[in-house]
This record gives C-alpha cells, sequence and structure tokens, in this order.
C-alpha cells in the first residue's frame, strides 16, 4: 500500500528585513511586536505570531536587544550601512561600501528584492565571529534603473518580460492591459513600475516594442535602449546647437595661432563620419621640421552651465555600433564644425613640436590654433602610398608633395 503525501502548512512569512526598517529609522527607541504589527498594517494573529517569533530570532542572533520585556531595539548604528549592491550570475550578490575594507556577500534570501547596482541600507552580521560576514538590505534608497530589455512571454490573462541580462535574477510580470501592442516573442523595452512586497516579481509595462529577435535593427536598438544610450537628443537641446555661431570669424581668428598656410591632413578609417584629428607638416627655414597635432577645439561652441554642456555630461563620450553611432554632441558640432573635413578651416587645439633632422624634440608649442584641412586619407590609402612610393601632390593653398612627408622627412 503506497504511503500517502505528506501535508505541509503554509510557509510561514519572512518579516526580518521590514522589522530592521522599522528599528533602524528610529534608533533610539524601543518597539514591541504591536507597534511593529500596526506599522506593518498586519492586524491578524498568525501575522503577529511571526514578529513576535522573529523579533526572537533577531535577539538569539544579536542583532537586536531587548531594552525592557517585549521591547526591542537596534543594537549598534554602526552595523548599518549605505552602499550598492554588485549581482552575481548565480543570483547572489555583494554589498560594496567605501566604509567597509571589503565587499560583504548577500545570499539571495537577503537581497530582499534589490538589483544590481541599486544604492541600498544594509545591516552587517556576524563581524565580530570567526565566521565571514554576511549583508542583508534593509532598504532600497535608490534604483540603478527601471527600465529593461528582454523577450515578452503573452499567456492568456498576463505576461512576463525575461531579459537576457545575467545579472537579472527575475522576469518581469506585466498585466495583459499594459502589454500595449506586443505580440508573444517579442523584443520590448519595459518599465519596472512596483515589486509589492509579497510579489515573486516586480510588476511593470511595455513602453516600447523593438521588434523580433534576431533581426539587425531590433539588436541594434536593443542594445541602446539595455544601456540607456540616447540615440536621440533632446529638442531643446538640438535647438539650442543649431542656434550657435559655427563661423570662422576674423576676430576670434586674431586670438589665436593662424596655421591655415600649412599642409594640414587628416588620416582615419575610410568609412569615418567624423574627423577629430589632423598632422601638419612643414620644413623650417632652419631645417628643422615642424610637426602638428590638431584636435577639434570643442570648447568654443560648449559652454560650462548650458543645456548642452548638461547633456554632453551626461552622455560622456560618443559610442560607436557596429552601424551608427550614439554622438555626445548634436550632429550640427559632431559631424559639422567640430568635425576637421577636408577643405575647411576649423578651430583646433593643437600641439606643435620642432624636430631636427635625428628626430629629436627641441622645442614644442601648445595652444588654440585655427587649421585648414587640405585632405581627407583613409588608412589604406596611406599606407598604400608609404608601399608604393606614389607622389600624392595636393593642388590648393600649398604646391606640396605628401610624398615629401612621407617618404624623405
Amino acid at each position: 500500500m503506497s504511503k500517502k503525501p505528506k501535508k505541509f502548512g503554509k510557509k510561514a512569512k519572512d518579516f526580518t528585513a521590514q522589522i530592521f526598517k522599522i528599528l533602524s529609522k528610529e534608533p533610539s527607541k524601543s518597539f514591541n511586536y504591536k507597534q511593529i504589527s500596526a506599522a506593518l498594517e498586519l492586524n491578524d494573529t498568525k501575522s503577529r505570531n511571526e514578529i513576535i517569533r522573529d523579533l526572537k530570532l533577531l535577539k538569539a542572533q544579536d542583532k537586536i536587544h531587548e531594552t525592557e520585556v517585549g521591547k526591542y531595539q537596534i543594537i549598534s548604528k554602526s552595523e548599518y550601512y549605505e552602499g550598492t549592491i554588485d549581482m552575481t550570475s548565480r543570483k547572489s550578490g555583494y554589498f560594496v561600501c567605501d566604509e567597509l575594507e571589503d565587499d560583504v556577500y548577500i545570499p539571495f534570501i537577503n537581497l530582499n528584492h534589490a538589483l544590481d547596482n541599486d544604492k541600498v541600507r544594509a545591516y552587517i552580521y556576524n563581524r565580530r565571529s570567526s565566521r565571514k560576514p554576511e549583508a542583508e538590505v534593509l532598504e532600497i534608497l535608490e534604483r540603478a534603473k527601471t527600465e529593461f530589455v528582454g523577450v515578452i512571454d503573452i499567456q492568456k490573462n498576463f505576461a512576463f518580460v525575461t531579459t537576457t541580462n545575467a545579472k537579472m535574477y527575475t522576469d518581469i510580470f506585466i498585466p495583459k492591459n499594459k502589454i500595449n501592442g506586443a505580440e508573444h516573442g517579442d523584443v520590448v523595452l519595459v518599465n519596472m513600475e512596483d515589486w509589492p512586497k509579497k510579489a515573486d516579481s516586480p510588476f511593470g509595462t511595455v513602453i516600447k516594442v523593438l521588434g523580433k529577435p534576431g533581426e539587425h535593427n531590433t539588436e541594434i536598438h536593443a542594445i541602446l535602449a539595455e544601456y540607456g544610450l540616447p540615440y536621440d537628443f533632446p529638442i531643446e537641446v538640438e535647438a539650442y546647437a543649431n542656434k550657435i555661431d559655427t563661423s570662422i570669424t576674423a576676430e576670434e581668428i586674431a586670438k589665436r595661432r593662424d596655421m591655415r598656410e600649412v599642409l594640414t591632413f587628416t588620416i582615419d578609417p575610410k568609412d569615418a563620419k567624423d574627423f577629430d584629428d589632423a598632422l601638419s607638416f612643414q620644413v623650417l627655414e632652419n631645417g628643422n621640421y615642424e610637426i602638428g597635432v590638431h584636435i577639434a577645439d570643442v570648447s568654443h561652441y560648449l559652454k560650462e552651465g548650458t543645456i548642452l554642456d548638461d547633456e554632453a555630461y551626461n552622455r560622456a563620450t560618443s559610442v560607436y555600433l557596429v552601424d551608427r553611432v550614439v554622438p555626445m554632441l548634436p550632429e550640427v558640432l559632431s559631424n559639422f564644425a567640430c568635425s576637421l573635413r577636408p577643405h575647411e578651416e576649423k578651430y583646433t587645439f593643437s600641439a606643435i613640436f620642432q624636430l631636427n633632422k635625428k628626430a629629436e624634440v627641441v622645442d614644442s608649442w601648445f595652444g588654440r590654433t585655427v587649421i585648414y584641412s587640405d585632405q581627407r586619407f583613409a588608412y589604406e590609402e596611406a599606407q598604400y602610398i608609404i608601399e608604393s612610393n606614389t607622389k600624392i601632390i595636393i593642388p590648393l593653398k600649398k604646391s606640396c608633395f605628401l610624398t615629401t612627408l612621407i617618404k624623405n622627412h
């Protein structure tokens, strides 16, 4: 005769994180189980008994102490720290805090809905024992991100989004009325709106359908969305940039070293869209060689404290993807005013070196300049000139053989 399966009762709730949060907000005050239950809006006998159980457990673990019969208080404020979460791919993480010598391990059960890079308040325990210390998240102070990219799985009455991020240990629950036109299997951008205490997964809303998995545009837009790369500029930033005077004026030239008559050229990948730096070369009357290294003077257009400066600061750099660039500056600057395009005058910052015939630097100068880019070369073209000894004449202001620079000097 087969045995009947054992019946298990409903798993008891764990209120330790909530208790810590309540006690840590007022570390000088003691609380009894009734006050804690009221703060958590619990009025049933079962939950109150679980609060009493967790209080006794925390006391036994020396995490809190009993100031008088039935009243409890945080032991030491110094055990509580603010820091960030560094998740692993194994559903556990580490608490990172400048006040601590080492990162502290956080088991999954102690994360309490914290995600990678979230700013949190945590409790460190077992720090004075022989065991390695562990941390428990008490409060999430700031989410590192609330938008995630993943594939949507649509069920009859709801959907959920599973991300490809190994550090995102949970899927995101999507109510049926917040799917916003997504179809089963689509790659979507979802906003995490709430994570109720009793819910296994956070709740979210689909804010953008990126396309079908595997399609080129889908994958590119997924990368942009996953890393929060803002492909488009805010309207007000574009408007500000378009009003900037990008002309080369005599007044500004007078403040700079004028190098427009010196042979100058760029060498970049053949598919480059912007040209950030250039080289110049000339033979001086004393027989030495003058080599100039020039970069676009972005600071001439980008003024501190403007909305353009704020946007550039937030973006930090231009990001190059397979088929496009996410620029730090709007196109009027990144592709035009601050790009050292051929046959155009540009404001630059320059490092000018004077070399003798032994290629020793005998003099140098650094400062603001204005240049004229005579020619644009791709790497392959420059290499061909070097290897084939081909003479390339730049038929512009300077009657000069480029091979004079490359081969003979």
